[in-house]
């Protein structure tokens, strides 16, 4: 089941998609919702992030290849960094190019949106309980500004660095699924879940551990291999097979007056 939120007619609101057409959801997605009558085709709203999360946990070099194109060892346990909520966008939104910041790269990713409030999970816990769905995500970084930093919060916080989206897919398996980035039109990464160093479960039950996890939370589960540079004007593709494309423009910020 594939769930959208977008905005109609100046309401924000949840909806389903059949073939074309959104059917709004009445209730929390999080818990037990219905399914209305009504019909909205989806080319007269404006798409939304698929949630608003309290925070956005990333998972850093959790495929082999992209921490040996970065020159990095590959970590012995899971590489964690936050992103501020306030850096999400949704699809077809832009990616604000900062003024500090000379290279600004593309990192496509699957993310994993939490259902419920997760806090210490055990191996006896189904980790399917605690997960809502699946969308796509682009990590976006200030690459300059992560290696002259060390640590990653500058390179990663910027206003709008957290695409997500189209839509969050309640069905899908995240064992091995393909994820694919084009920039203008040119596949630049190419990937597959199942090359992840550290899998979804381990994920979800790894950070419960550390950091309750609340409904809408998302985990950002790594990038492949192939990540590089956008510049303003250029068009940045995140696809992943059973969810959609997440697409966004690069432009450049415009600078305030006085």
């Amino acid at each position: 089941m594939k769930i959208y939120r977008f905005r109609y007619r100046k309401r924000i609101m949840y909806g389903i998609l059949k073939e074309e057409v959104l059917f709004p959801v009445k209730g929390s997605i999080f818990k037990d919702f219905r399914i209305e009558d009504s019909a909205i085709p989806i080319a007269e709203v404006t798409l939304l992030p698929p949630v608003c999360p309290s925070k956005i946990v990333c998972v850093g070099r959790n495929y082999r290849e992209h921490a040996e194109e970065l020159g990095n060892q590959v970590p012995p346990e899971p590489l964690l960094f936050l992103k501020p909520p306030s850096a999400i966008i949704g699809p077809n939104q832009a990616i604000v190019y900062p003024e500090m910041s000379q290279r600004v790269d593309y990192e496509g990713e699957l993310a994993v949106i939490i259902k419920k409030k997760a806090k210490n999970l055990s191996e006896r816990d189904n980790w399917q309980d605690y997960v809502l769905g699946y969308a796509c995500f682009n990590d976006v970084t200030a690459r300059d500004l992560q290696l002259k930093d060390v640590q990653f919060t500058r390179a990663k916080s910027f206003d709008t660095f957290a695409p997500i989206g189209p839509c969050l897919v309640t069905d899908l398996d995240p064992t091995a699924v393909h994820l694919k980035t084009f920039l203008n039109g040119q596949l630049v990464q190419s990937g597959n879940t199942r090359n992840m160093i550290f899998p979804v479960p381990f994920l979800i039950r790894y950070i419960s551990k550390i950091m309750t996890l609340e409904p809408g939370d998302v985990i950002a589960t790594g990038t492949p291999a192939g990540v590089g540079p956008m510049q303003p004007g250029d068009r940045v593709d995140v696809q992943i097979e059973g969810i959609g494309t997440l697409s966004n423009i690069v432009k450049n910020k415009i600078k305030e007056a006085g």
